[in-house]
């Protein structure tokens, strides 16, 4: 080897220069193994120069994704930190076999470099494989990233052990063993990840949330989309576009709600009611009939049950002269068909979803007339638009019936009955 032929150079001029044979030997050796250290060195810098290089290169003209992500995630500089550990163990016996008790320090301390190197490495590759995985339709519904990181943990731990093995220089079975009366703390310091690692299975294995998912959760205040799924906790991107941390578990422990249902629907529900005043509903006259005869939505429906009803009272002697007596049209009811064939006639609600046009228990804010269907569009803003649209259209309506929309009384109200409002 070049830097042993240097050593023994050194140690030859040394030694003509009137040094000790045992000291020129011993300064050799160290020279010799502070040449390798630095032919090392340079080797390593050399290669990563050119190797990077040269992979960079194949991965920018390479058609595959898989390169990529081996790039992205370092693994192709991690391989290489494995080169000078691996010739200094090779140099390490050649410089110093002089000095047993430093190479033994010096082979121990390369042993625990490739070590540790090399947990480096497999974790940059299962970086590159979750980088390739989530390029996968299945990533939506599978997300692997929890996995992965029990897997690291797991990994990093048999590592350590392995590392304080070889620094006191024991058997890992052994340390594996004195582990069991260190259980209890053990089980306390990754209490969050077991924990964590139980939710995230019990949540892939029951298609509970995937990434992309609206979720709202009100204990933690958290009402947007999934963006990650990991071991310990769960990203949620609000709609303000701050983010919450979610304990992965707490979504297996406590209730959220997943909005994934409705988007795969097809539809989204629009629940929403019209409070009508007690006081404007009433009974039909004819002249209201015939008024509503010309409103196209309902001409059919009011011409149909005004058959139909004067056939049931003409049948049954029932006394016209009094309303109450018999059956009759109201205002409300004709209403409650308008907004039945208005919302049937509108080509963004479904109509082979829940459609309903019902009226709810009056209470002290008025009769309330709900409308319960669903849209055809599920996008927020555009469904929004599709709702106050319906709204206003049905609140301009309701006068034409003669109804009117309860509202408590406003301080233009008093004012109006000449009462002050301050």
């Amino acid at each position: 080897m070049i830097f042993l032929q240097i050593g023994t150079g050194i140690k030859e001029w040394l030694t003509g220069q009137g040094f000790s044979h045992g000291f020129a030997s011993g300064f050799s050796e160290v020279t010799d193994f502070l040449i390798a250290l630095a032919f090392i060195t340079a080797i390593y810098y050399i290669l990563k120069t050119v190797v990077l290089a040269l992979v960079r290169k194949l991965t920018r003209k390479s058609s595959t994704t898989w390169d990529d992500a081996l790039y992205h995630s370092r693994f192709f500089h991690k391989v290489l930190l494995l080169v000078p550990g691996v010739l200094l163990g090779f140099a390490a016996p050649f410089t110093l076999d002089e000095f047993p008790g430093a190479l033994n320090r010096v082979l121990q301390f390369t042993q625990i470099y490739l070590v540790f190197v090399s947990l480096l490495s497999v974790n940059a590759f299962l970086n590159a494989i979750y980088e390739i995985y989530q390029g996968f339709e299945v990533s939506k519904s599978k997300p692997i990233k929890g996995y992965l990181q029990v897997f690291k943990i797991v990994l990093f731990v048999f590592g350590t052990i392995i590392a304080i093995s070889m620094l006191l220089g024991k058997s890992p079975v052994y340390l594996l063993g004195g582990l069991g009366a260190f259980s209890a703390i053990l089980l306390l310091i990754f209490k969050d990840p077991i924990l964590g690692l139980v939710g995230g299975i019990q949540l892939s294995a029951n298609d509970m949330v995937r990434p992309g998912d609206w979720i709202v959760q009100q204990k933690s205040g958290a009402d947007g989309v999934v963006t990650e799924i990991s071991l310990t906790t769960v990203k949620v991107q609000n709609w303000d576009k701050t983010i919450t941390t979610v304990p992965t578990y707490s979504l297996v422990s406590e209730s959220f709600t997943n909005w994934r249902g409705m988007e795969e629907s097809g539809g989204r529900r629009i629940k929403r009611s019209v409070f009508i005043d007690v006081n404007s509903v009433k009974f039909c006259s004819q002249e209201m009939i015939d008024r509503f005869r010309k409103i196209n939505l309902v001409s059919d429906y009011v011409e149909q049950k005004e058959s139909e009803l004067a056939e049931y009272n003409k049948s049954n002697n029932v006394d016209n002269s009094v309303l109450v007596n018999g059956r009759r049209q109201t205002n409300l009811g004709v209403f409650r068909a308008y907004l039945m064939a208005y919302l049937r006639s509108n080509p963004n609600i479904r109509q082979d979803m829940t459609f309903l046009v019902r009226q709810l228990q009056p209470g002290e804010s008025g009769i309330p007339m709900e409308i319960y269907v669903f849209s055809k569009v599920q996008e927020w803003a555009s469904y929004e638009n599709i709702q106050s649209d319906i709204f206003d259209h049905v609140l301009a309506a309701v006068p034409e019936f003669e109804l009117q929309v309860f509202q408590n009384p406003s301080g233009a109200d008093f004012r109006r009955l000449g009462f002050p409002v301050s």
